[in-house]
């Protein structure tokens, strides 16, 4: 698929070339959240794709296939640079939790309902402002906890989860691997470089690749090479990994986490609109709230954020 390759060059690109002009922080941040609005597009537009692959295949041999496809990729483009101990330790570690994100979340599938999973794996929206707060000492303002605190209403609309009934063992994995997820968002907003992401998202691909393979023996292997799982597997390798993670990566080094995160709630939004596009559901009045809810979160959080940006200033009081 050359086209996920030429874009991936694109953000290499824009990732090492200097501007030209400076180019404020305000601005820049805006830059990244409209990356991760698109990449928050890209992860969208494969739940459909990943339902059908799945039916070919297990979780855990589409994983390896998937990340294995994307880390050859962006190898070939990194190339030696990938090799330092530095790229190798951070890529390796942001690579462990992306892969527990995904397998805590698979595991906790096999006896949590499938909308208590999305729900619980969406608390990610409200560990991640926690974690950063008690990690590292980085209080978010009030509009992001509104906002945050709004797309989780909207989450748990939007997946008709019932709390009610008792927490299972699966319910525990599951949030295992919402804490994963956070972790994440959290340590590549720390790790992630200004230039040259290639090489630390092809380490982190390499990880979660082999990490998948080595669960095989355990989960037992299973592909049918169909049409389906073998498009799935080229187009979730080069585009919703290597690209996107590539984009994660560079926006990240230039936004906050709480907002990453933010912006990726509407990954579910986005998922539910692909579906109705495509025929295969429709959405009613829980799925219309819900959505709106999350999109009204993330409005509140950017809108309300540059106002208190604007206003903040005029408040601290002149030197006489």
């Amino acid at each position: 698929m050359p086209l996920g390759v030429y874009a991936i060059l694109g953000v290499t690109m824009s990732a090492t070339v200097p501007l030209e002009s400076p180019v404020s922080p305000a601005s820049e941040r805006l830059q990244a959240d409209g990356m991760m609005l698109l990449v928050t597009a890209l992860w969208g537009g494969t739940f459909v794709m990943v339902k059908d692959a799945l039916g070919h295949g297990d979780p855990f041999s589409f994983l390896a296939l998937r990340f294995c496809l994307g880390a050859m990729t962006l190898t070939a483009m990194a190339r030696r640079r990938m090799l330092s101990r530095r790229t190798l330790l951070r890529g390796g570690l942001l690579g462990v939790f992306l892969f527990l994100g995904f397998a805590f979340q698979t595991w906790g599938l096999v006896s949590t309902p499938p909308s208590r999973s999305a729900f619980i794996t969406g608390l990610y929206v409200v560990l991640v402002p926690l974690l950063g707060w008690a990690l590292f000492r980085r209080r978010p303002p009030f509009t992001l906890w509104l906002g945050a605190g709004m797309a989780l209403m909207g989450l748990y609309t939007l997946s008709g989860a019932d709390l009610g009934m008792g927490l299972t063992s699966g319910d525990g994995l599951t949030l295992g691997g919402a804490l994963a997820y956070a972790f994440h968002i959290l340590f590549t907003e720390r790790l992630a470089p200004k230039k040259d992401v290639v090489a630390l998202v092809a380490v982190q691909l390499w990880m979660v690749s082999l990490l998948s393979a080595l669960c095989l023996p355990f989960t037992g292997a299973r592909v049918e090479w169909t049409p389906s799982f073998v498009g799935a597997v080229l187009f979730c390798g080069l585009v919703a990994s290597a690209l996107a993670l590539s984009m994660q990566a560079w926006a990240q080094a230039r936004t906050t986490a709480v907002r990453v995160a933010l912006i990726c709630c509407l990954e579910p939004v986005l998922a539910g609109l692909y579906s109705v596009a495509l025929g295969y559901e429709t959405l009613g009045e829980r799925e219309w709230v819900g959505g709106g809810l999350i999109v009204l979160g993330v409005v509140v959080a950017e809108v309300s954020g540059q106002l208190w940006a604007r206003l903040r200033p005029s408040r601290v009081p002149q030197p006489e």
